[in-house]
C-alpha cells in the first residue's frame, strides 16, 4: 500500500507539471482515476473505497462530456439528460458484471445495510458535485479567480481523499469498538 501512495504521489506530480491548464474536469484526471480502480480491487482495498472513487469518476465523465457537448453547440435538456443516463447505465453495466456480482452475495460485502460498492459510488459522487459547487462559489467570491493554480482539479480530489480517510477510519474502528457494519 505504501509503494501505490509513493507512485501516485509521483504520477501526480508529474502531471502537474506537465499539464499546461486545467479544464473543468480534467481528461487526465478522469483517466488516471479509472485506471487505478480495477488494480485496487486487485490489490484487495474494500469495495466502498473503491465506490466513492468510481462515483467520482462517473460524475466527472458526465462534466467531462456535458462540457464537451456545450463546446460543439449541442443544447437541450435531452441531450443532458441523455448524457447522464448512458455513464450511469454504463456504471450499472460494470456493477452487475456476472463474474463478480456483488447482489449474489450482498449479505459477505454490505455496510449499513447496502452493499458497499453501491454505497462508495452514491458518496463519491455526492462528495465530487458538493466540491465543484463549493469551488464555483468561492470563485465567485473571490471576484471569477481561483484561491490558487489547480484549485479546480484539487478541490474534487481532496474531497474524494477526505472521504475516502473517513471511510477507511469507520471501517477499521467501527467492528473494534463492538458496531457491526452490516
Amino acid at each position: 500500500m505504501k509503494k501505490i501512495l509513493q507512485y501516485s504521489v509521483f504520477f501526480s506530480a508529474v502531471l502537474l507539471v506537465l499539464m499546461a491548464t486545467a479544464e473543468a474536469v480534467c481528461p487526465v484526471c478522469t483517466i488516471a482515476i479509472g485506471a487505478g480502480l480495477e488494480g485496487m480491487r486487485m490489490l484487495g482495498v474494500k469495495d466502498i473505497i473503491t465506490g466513492i472513487w468510481t462515483g467520482g469518476l462517473t460524475v466527472s465523465l458526465i462534466g467531462w462530456t456535458a462540457n464537451y457537448m456545450k463546446k460543439h453547440n449541442v443544447r437541450g435538456w435531452f441531450w443532458y439528460l441523455l448524457n447522464v443516463l448512458v455513464y450511469v447505465s454504463l456504471l450499472a453495466g460494470v456493477y452487475f458484471v456476472p463474474a463478480d456480482n456483488p447482489i449474489v452475495k450482498w449479505w459477505d460485502n454490505c455496510m449499513w445495510g447496502m452493499d458497499q460498492f453501491l454505497l462508495g459510488i452514491i458518496v463519491g459522487a455526492l462528495t465530487f458535485i458538493l466540491m465543484e459547487l463549493w469551488y464555483v462559489h468561492i470563485k465567485k467570491n473571490n471576484g471569477g479567480h481561483a484561491l490558487f493554480p489547480f484549485q479546480k482539479v484539487v478541490m474534487p480530489f481532496g474531497g474524494l481523499l477526505f472521504i475516502t480517510v473517513v471511510f477507511l477510519a469507520i471501517i477499521k474502528w467501527l467492528p473494534k469498538i463492538g458496531i457491526v457494519l452490516c
